[in-house]
């Protein structure tokens, strides 16, 4: 896949292993409405992760019990170009591959994250709408409710021109046509922080150095496989708890266990709190983080969620 900043971003795709109805003997009329009937789960994993890492892989094989997937990884990780922004302009490399998802037949898309993923999902939720839903034009900070991406994206991350062209593709007015491609219909966020610079605990005062100090960014490199890029956020982009209420009204579920290592339960109850009625809350007992420590039972719990979801 190639993202609007055009950069090029290893994916794999794998059919639902539940069947269509539409059999080998099937014609291609039959199959194209097969595949257009099957959702699709996009997997967004999470800081270091890969499309190969076996906690991928393996939330892969449950969610393809019941949709076609779509796994990837972030710039800066696995075989991916460019350089990872640590959730910022990872949004531009989830939109791509929800656009693939389309673009593949799909007319149903959801996107699940874990952690820095779950994070990117959220920001990408709130970005990238569909432009037939019916929302109020007073909807969202400053009241933006344009449906075409090009001005959406920027205004509602208040950035500036000369900051959308480097984070969005330039010229802005490109993104229109994927924009409108790029929306997910239901958001799933796993074990994702509520608001940036947390440094709340110790493993994300480990992280915070992994990023932010040259000798981090060496271990990051070839300890993790993970290419950081070394400019700080500029503009700062939409903060998790502010992306949540722009959701809706594509249903939102927000993940979290109560055994976090990195996020304690303040952050998924601040989520929620921000998207109110918009949004179902799960805290998972005994369960640590993100896609490491979900088991096949949550997984399943949350295909089957994301395949049953609907708009209100």
């Amino acid at each position: 896949m190639l993202t609007d900043d055009g950069v090029p971003v290893e994916a794999v795709y794998e059919p639902c292993t539940a069947g269509s109805g539409a059999g080998v003997g099937a014609g291609p009329g039959a199959r194209t409405e097969a595949v257009a009937d099957t959702p699709a789960i996009v997997v967004a994993h999470g800081f270091t992760g890969s499309v190969d890492r076996p906690a991928v892989r393996r939330a892969a094989r449950v969610f393809s019990q019941r949709a076609a997937v779509i796994t990837f990884s972030f710039r800066g990780h696995g075989r991916s170009g460019g350089r990872s922004t640590v959730g910022d302009r990872e949004v531009l490399d989830l939109a791509a591959a929800v656009a693939w998802a389309r673009a593949l037949g799909h007319s149903r898309v959801v996107t699940v994250g874990f952690s820095m993923g779950g994070s990117v999902v959220l920001r990408h939720g709130a970005l990238y709408t569909d432009p037939s839903s019916k929302r109020s034009p007073g909807c969202g900070p400053g009241g933006f409710g344009a449906s075409d991406a090009s001005v959406r994206v920027p205004e509602r991350e208040r950035r500036t021109a000369e900051h959308s062209g480097a984070h969005f593709g330039a010229p802005a007015a490109d993104t229109s046509a994927a924009g409108h491609d790029a929306y997910a219909d239901a958001v799933v966020s796993v074990s994702a922080p509520a608001r940036w610079y947390y440094r709340g605990t110790a493993p994300m005062r480990r992280l915070h150095w992994v990023v932010t100090r040259p000798s981090g960014r060496l271990v990051g490199r070839y300890g993790f496989r993970t290419r950081i890029a070394t400019e700080e956020w500029d503009p700062v982009p939409l903060s998790p708890v502010a992306a949540v209420p722009l959701i809706a009204p594509a249903p939102l579920l927000l993940v979290h266990g109560d055994r976090d290592p990195y996020f304690p339960l303040d952050h998924p109850r601040m989520l929620a709190d921000a998207a109110g009625e918009g949004a179902e809350l799960w805290l998972e007992r005994g369960m640590g983080h993100a896609e490491n420590a979900a088991d096949d039972a949550l997984l399943a719990r949350i295909a089957a969620w994301a395949t049953g979801a609907r708009s209100a």
